[in-house]
């Protein structure tokens, strides 16, 4: 995990608990910051620091964690360099701030990299218990969990599928469009396609892998056709989105609507009418 840091950052690192490490915010010239247990804070050479003390990455630091990253072939990455991350091997996603360069309208390349922002994965088995006792005991249905970026989406996304697959023996697809669905235990009865577009995904894992049930992370607006067409073939679905209220949903095509209030904490289950399950 994190091998791809430079050495001086890396050395930081011994002095933190990495089981409660998010996210590192490394942005050229400009003290580190560190997201431990969902607080930002400053990291030096000795841990956690006040503003001064912290630890400054160079240009340098930052194109070498990417070329790390990419394990030191940026031309293997250049699709996702184009969608602004790379995923390290671990799953550990590293989303990219730089110059845009388009070509016939479309991005050509990213340039000048600036800012990076690594998002460490966690493995928190057992946090999707209380959904999969409410939603899923007495059977599979569609679910959609929202909560604003960071709020563990993800790692709740995660553990509900091994607890899906364990129990109910669900013949699964994962819609790992980034790379960092996959990090982790997703149970025996899980088929990953991996940084294919949804539609991609779903189209091909429909035909090819008979789902019974088929998981992606962050849903956007123009991923609602290929949800359709999983649930009018009789599938299932299991997604997260970027949202911090069911109201906002473009379209309710979901079961179950379940709102993260903080780190993986359930703020609220609602049905498919929008109302509150007690």
């Amino acid at each position: 995990m994190l091998e791809f840091l430079p050495p001086r950052i890396a050395s930081a690192l011994r002095y933190v608990n990495l089981n409660r490490l998010y996210e590192l915010r490394m942005r050229r010239d400009k003290p580190l910051l560190v997201s431990i247990g969902g607080e930002f804070c400053f990291l030096g050479e000795r841990g956690v620091c006040a503003q001064e003390e912290a630890l400054c990455p160079t240009a340098e630091e930052i194109a070498e964690t990417l070329f790390a990253a990419s394990e030191y072939s940026l031309y293997s990455v250049e699709n996702q360099m184009k969608q602004g991350f790379v995923t390290g091997k671990c799953g550990e996603r590293i989303g990219v701030a730089g110059t845009y360069v388009y070509e016939n309208g479309a991005v050509h390349a990213v340039r000048e990299i600036t800012s990076l922002c690594v998002r460490v994965p966690h493995e928190v088995r057992g946090c999707a218990e209380e959904i999969y006792r409410r939603c899923f005991e007495r059977g599979i249905a569609s679910l959609l969990l929202l909560a604003p970026p960071g709020e563990g989406k993800t790692t709740v996304l995660r553990d509900l599928t091994r607890l899906l697959c364990e129990r109910k023996h669900v013949n699964t697809l994962v819609s790992d469009e980034r790379g960092e669905l996959s990090a982790g235990d997703l149970g025996p009865t899980a088929d990953v396609v991996a940084y294919a577009d949804k539609r991609t995904a779903f189209t091909a894992g429909i035909r090819a892998m008979r789902p019974d049930l088929i998981v992606t992370d962050e849903l956007l607006e123009e991923d609602y056709p290929a949800v359709k067409r999983a649930l009018k073939c009789g599938i299932s679905v299991l997604a997260s989105a970027h949202l911090r209220r069911a109201e906002d949903v473009p379209e309710r095509l979901f079961s179950w609507y379940v709102r993260l209030d903080g780190l993986g904490k359930v703020g609220e289950i609602l049905d498919s009418e929008l109302h509150d399950v007690d």
